[in-house]
């Protein structure tokens, strides 16, 4: 069963509501508040149970927070070159938040929203999250109605979102939970081991914004095919992309294609041999390593690369490059179920 909770309040007096959902040895706490992963505790190879998700103690924190800690994202993921989007020829200006560009659905997105919830399943261990992106919200068409469902079962936790427009609009939505594998405020990630299964990046100009090209990983720092640790390479000046992103933060091509539901990753924390494992059948993911991070968190003070992050969605600006709206697009059409689901899957070498 879920246990519910009273958070605290909104500066708007809303309540938020936090939800643990038990898993063994394992907990996830999932606030009402954009969805947000406040804390997933993963019991390491001492037993001790380790919280690897980065996040604050009360609700003032996440809204005044600029790094989306832990929420759902949306109603577009990523960022969209200058806000323009396009569709069937009509042109809709996006509020534009980051280097003159929309990022992570805009000057409210997701994130900030107060969802409704209700439990499901057999044993009600299934926390779902609903609410309504109205007409013109963020200048975005058509009413949506979205639910985001959680379940936390055999270290996996799976995050299954689904939604309806009615006009033909865009989404693209992700999680945006930073991860530590060796436990949230116990320093960087640098010796962290990731592998991503992905041949190809999608390389930025200066402000971060993909222009439908793509590159072979092969010989850059961005080759995590085989695994290596996130800080081998993170400081490779000679590195356009790198030094762009100020390190890593960088759209990878997933090897498979959109809708098929797949592992695209995997890390391992260098002390707590706590595993995670990612599933997805989006067609990309975006991994960031906290290269902004520089706040109080919920044990101490986050520093850069304190956490990293692994956003799984279509690619960056698909909506105004045809390449990558080939591999997957981030346009619905009116009335068309939009549904996709990503789990992070957790394990422990002992």
């Amino acid at each position: 069963m879920i246990q519910a909770s009273i958070f605290g309040k909104t500066s708007e007096g809303e309540t938020v509501h936090a939800f643990k959902l038990k898993d063994g040895e394992n907990e996830a706490t999932i606030l009402s508040l954009g969805g947000i992963i406040q804390s997933l505790k993963i019991a390491g190879n001492d037993g001790t149970p380790i919280d690897v998700v980065l996040g604050y103690n009360d609700v003032a924190s996440y809204e005044n927070q600029k790094g989306y800690l832990g929420a759902i994202i949306g109603r577009v993921g990523n960022r969209i070159e200058k806000g323009h989007l396009v569709i069937d020829g009509v042109e809709y200006q996006l509020f534009c938040n980051d280097r003159g560009n929309h990022l992570h659905g805009g000057k409210k997105g997701f994130d900030k929203k107060v969802w409704n919830y209700v439990f499901e399943g057999r044993d009600g261990n299934t926390l779902a999250l609903s609410t309504v992106s109205p007409d013109g919200e963020e200048n975005y068409p058509g009413n949506v109605r979205l639910e985001v469902r959680y379940t936390f079962i055999n270290g996996e936790l799976k995050i299954d979102y689904q939604a309806m427009s009615d006009k033909k609009t865009a989404l693209n939505l992700t999680n945006h939970a930073y991860f530590n594998l060796d436990g949230e405020g116990s320093g960087h990630v640098l010796d962290t081991y990731l592998k991503i299964n992905a041949d190809r990046i999608t390389p930025t100009d200066e402000t971060l914004i993909p222009h439908g090209e793509f590159k072979k990983v092969e010989g850059t720092p961005f080759d995590f095919r085989k695994g290596m640790r996130i800080g081998e390479k993170i400081f490779d000046n000679e590195d356009d992309d790198l030094r762009i992103g100020d390190g890593y933060d960088m759209n990878f091509v997933c090897n498979k294609p959109m809708g098929e539901y797949g592992k695209i990753a995997e890390a391992e924390g260098a002390r707590s041999g706590i595993l995670m494992e990612v599933y997805t059948d989006m067609p990309a993911v975006q991994l960031y390593t906290g290269n902004g991070l520089g706040q109080q968190g919920k044990s101490g003070y986050y520093n850069r690369n304190f956490g990293f992050c692994l956003e799984t969605q279509c690619i960056p600006n698909a909506v105004n490059c045809p390449a990558y709206a080939q591999l997957g697009d981030p346009i619905i059409e009116r009335s068309r179920v939009y549904h996709t689901a990503t789990a992070y899957k957790f394990s422990v070498n002992r």
